[in-house]
């Protein structure tokens, strides 16, 4: 489980694509931090680390992972979102995501908004219902508040912190981005559907 808090920008070293991905990662971090079998969000993408070196930790991607998420576009000099794991009296800073990815949406404008930047998104329409206002949305893995919503179509804004400790800031209209819905919302929706409410 993480929070959507990320810690760190780590950059792809390596990707070998016999049967199922391996990539090593670099990062800041002491690796000493990691645990084999620990889980670790990349770009939102809740991935197992299977090895690790003095300065990276080598994670596994299935064929599904890679289809289903915006790893199979990433290359070796990418920079991901890294989010270690949640531990037993961690503080809960952003919102709950367990780093199972729905699907991939598309940024569709952006503008600067004072300090900040405002972007909006186009979501898959099956994904319109868990949306709301002051809602949570992860995307590559950071918590973001949801400021408004018009049918598939919804906006947040990035503030200068934001920009600077992820890969958020440097996103461009047209790019594509993991993103996983709120997990109380998706409860809220499957249970409106299940009624026929929705």
């Amino acid at each position: 489980m993480f929070t959507g808090i990320i810690q760190e920008i780590g950059t792809i070293e390596k990707i070998e694509k016999n049967g199922d991905w391996v990539l090593t990662i670099s990062a800041s971090f002491s690796m000493d931090a990691l645990s084999i079998g620990a889980s670790v969000a990349c770009d939102g993408i809740c991935l197992t680390v299977i090895e690790k070196t003095d300065r990276c930790f080598l994670v596994q991607l299935s064929t599904e992972t890679v289809q289903l998420t915006t790893a199979r576009w990433w290359q070796v000099g990418t920079l991901i979102n890294i989010e270690r794991s949640l531990r037993m009296g961690d503080e809960m800073g952003g919102h709950l995501v367990s780093g199972h990815v729905d699907g991939i949406l598309k940024v569709i404008s952006r503008e600067d908004e004072a300090d900040s930047i405002r972007y909006r998104f186009e979501i898959p329409a099956e994904f319109a219902l868990y949306l709301a206002p002051k809602g949570s949305i992860a995307l590559d893995g950071v918590s973001l508040t949801v400021n408004e919503v018009a049918g598939q179509v919804f906006g947040v804004n990035i503030i200068p912190h934001t920009q600077k400790e992820t890969t958020i800031g440097e996103k461009q209209v047209g790019a594509l981005m993991n993103f996983e819905i709120d997990q109380i919302a998706r409860y809220v929706g499957n249970i409106l559907k299940a009624r026929g409410l929705a």
